[in-house]
């Protein structure tokens, strides 16, 4: 059954729960999925004012999308009745496909609330994986992303960012940068809801503590700098630009208090900083990727970052093959 899940003492406790996980809770999520989602390559990238980037490349799983790591965390730690029962979900493409995927062995039932204005790859493959969709304009998907309801009591409400589980396996993505790149000391980490740079912020405290995880947004659209900034969640209003359409949106009231305390900071870029990265992405390094993945790029080649060892985490690779096409021809 869904149930509400918000206000500053869910923050606390989910805060207090996940950062008293130790490095053993990352690994054991690494193992529990291996079925389901690959070890990453770890990609160069030209050297810029004497630092170097290295490409966490999640864009390369299978979904396409990190997701993968926090849905299999999460399904496979599920009772075989309560998945038989049905799961329901709010999901902007991503998050979706990766719990049909993980879920398919189970014969678990899907339901999936969406943006009415999601990229048309993405609801064609939930579509192809049998996902049962509800579409919302922004305003209604954001109140079920805030609050849980949906309307479906029957079934087991999963949220894309704030499930624990979820965010211990988004932490496997830390386990394999500290053993890929042991000179690393800065991530990017593209921001959404928050359960990625969290997952990644924490299991990296756990394994190499010294190194800062940093959050990126555009500018125009960015409520964590807006929250940063005014010591709490606050509402935007989002502009325009290249990652998203126009909208209100705050950082989720639960995942606050664990950002406030995980995160070495927040780094904005412009909207013309984002689409030169996107380009650099596609045309030199040879990766197709969403405007979420070009930000963390873009906030990678900052100069705060000079002389730093800095991996970007680029967090999917789902686009329309209009918006690509558009992209590359500005």
């Amino acid at each position: 059954m869904a149930t509400e899940q918000s206000g500053e003492d869910a923050g606390i406790q989910l805060r207090d729960r996940i950062a008293a996980l130790g490095a053993e809770a990352f690994h054991d999520a690494s193992v529990r999925i291996s079925q389901h989602a690959v070890v990453t390559p770890l990609l160069d990238t030209p050297a810029i004012d004497g630092r170097r980037i290295r490409l966490k490349c999640e864009n390369l799983q299978a979904t396409g999308s990190f997701k993968i790591r926090c849905a299999a965390n999460v399904i496979e730690q599920l009772s075989p009745e309560t998945l038989r029962r049905g799961v329901v979900t709010a999901s902007a493409g991503n998050f979706a496909p990766a719990l049909a995927i993980a879920g398919a062995p189970h014969g678990m039932r899907l339901i999936c609330h969406i943006p009415e204005k999601s990229a048309a790859v993405k609801v064609a493959k939930l579509r192809a994986l049998g996902v049962e969709l509800v579409f919302h304009d922004f305003e209604a998907w954001w109140r079920i992303m805030q609050t849980r309801d949906t309307g479906m009591p029957e079934a087991t409400f999963l949220h894309p960012v704030c499930e624990p589980n979820g965010i211990v396996g988004n932490g496997t993505i830390a386990i394999e940068l500290a053993d890929e790149w042991p000179e690393i000391d800065t991530v990017i980490v593209p921001f959404g809801g928050g359960g990625l740079v969290s997952g990644i912020a924490t299991a990296m405290r756990a394994v190499r503590a010294g190194v800062k995880v940093y959050a990126c947004e555009i500018e125009g659209a960015a409520p964590l700098a807006a929250a940063f900034a005014a010591g709490h969640p606050v509402t935007v209003d989002r502009q325009p630009n290249f990652a998203s359409g126009p909208g209100r949106q705050s950082v989720l009231e639960i995942m606050w208090p664990l950002l406030r305390e995980m995160l070495a900071g927040v780094i904005t870029v412009t909207d013309a900083e984002a689409r030169k990265a996107f380009r650099d992405l596609t045309l030199d390094s040879h990766l197709v990727v969403e405007a979420q993945s070009a930000i963390a790029y873009a906030a990678a080649r900052s100069a705060d970052h000079s002389g730093r060892n800095v991996a970007a985490v680029l967090s999917g690779g789902n686009i329309d093959r209009d918006a690509l096409v558009a992209a590359l021809a500005d």
